[in-house]
């Protein structure tokens, strides 16, 4: 797959993520959320910059029990729970956090 931003190419995975992570900024992520339908607020923000700082640290994807437990122990518990991040990026929330974020699939999202 091939998204075009700005007359610029950037190559998407089948499941539209970006293949070179480098290639991503802000304005890549506002069209990518928009793909899904959502609007990016601060809330979404902050989950997406937390999601990018966490794989540049550790050098991989969290599954979603601990990604939700981070999110908790750093944004607090009322941000690390399932229904606050169900409202923000509903269906998958990972998985719509991590594609937003430019970065790769998370494991065990299918």
């Amino acid at each position: 797959m091939e998204l075009v931003l700005q007359q610029h190419p950037l190559t998407l995975t089948e499941h539209g993520f970006l293949i070179n992570h480098a290639d991503w900024n802000e304005t890549i992520a506002q069209t990518l959320a928009e793909q899904a339908k959502i609007e990016l607020q601060a809330a979404h923000w902050e989950l997406i910059w937390f999601i990018r700082k966490y794989y540049f640290t550790y050098q991989h994807l969290p599954n979603t029990r601990v990604f939700t437990k981070a999110v908790a122990k750093q944004l607090g518990e009322e941000k690390g729970n399932s229904i606050y991040l169900q409202r923000l990026f509903p269906s998958s929330p990972l998985k719509l956090i991590c594609k937003i974020a430019g970065l790769p699939k998370p494991p065990n999202c299918l």
